[in-house]
């Protein structure tokens, strides 16, 4: 598939607002492997293909397992995930499908006994910001493959320091 248009080069402004939030989120006191989680689970439900390329790259890089993400689809029935990104997943997913499914106060309660209210806060905005990436990119029909992990790279550059 060629690639539609570049909104970010048609429109700068809202790719530094989408940029800026997503600065907030990677700075927030979420764990980076649990982040990239979250980003690839959101991404699959979506289907966004250039989302899923970066952010396996990106999680590889982070030194997350190869497992983690080969079956991250069937995550429910899979033991190596911890409870809390279990219960970020499960928030991912809900909030993804939102139409679908509202959000049940059972799957609240149940995420909350992880993750403190600003936690909650900032894993909802990770999980916003990541479907708003899915949408650009779909969209508009991201070219796929291409992507080099910064984080590979910030990583051999600490490594020579």
């Amino acid at each position: 598939m060629d690639e539609r248009l570049n909104p970010y080069q048609i429109s700068p402004d809202a790719y530094r607002a989408m940029s800026g939030l997503q600065r907030y989120v990677d700075g927030t006191s979420l764990p980076r492997e649990l982040l990239e989680l979250v980003k690839m689970r959101a991404s699959q439900i979506n289907g966004c293909a250039y989302c899923l390329d970066m952010h396996s790259k990106d999680a590889m890089a982070l030194g997350m397992p190869a497992q983690k993400l080969f079956v991250l689809d069937a995550w429910r029935e899979a033991p190596f995930y911890t409870d809390q990104e279990r219960a970020a997943l499960e928030w991912t997913e809900t909030l993804t499908l939102i139409a679908d499914n509202d959000v049940p106060d059972e799957v609240y309660e149940a995420v909350r006994q992880h993750f403190s209210d600003r936690e909650m806060v900032d894993l909802t905005m990770a999980i916003v910001v990541i479907n708003g990436w899915n949408r650009l990119s779909i969209g508009f029909r991201r070219e796929v493959g291409g992507y080099q992990s910064r984080l590979a790279k910030e990583s051999v550059g600490a490594a020579h320091q």
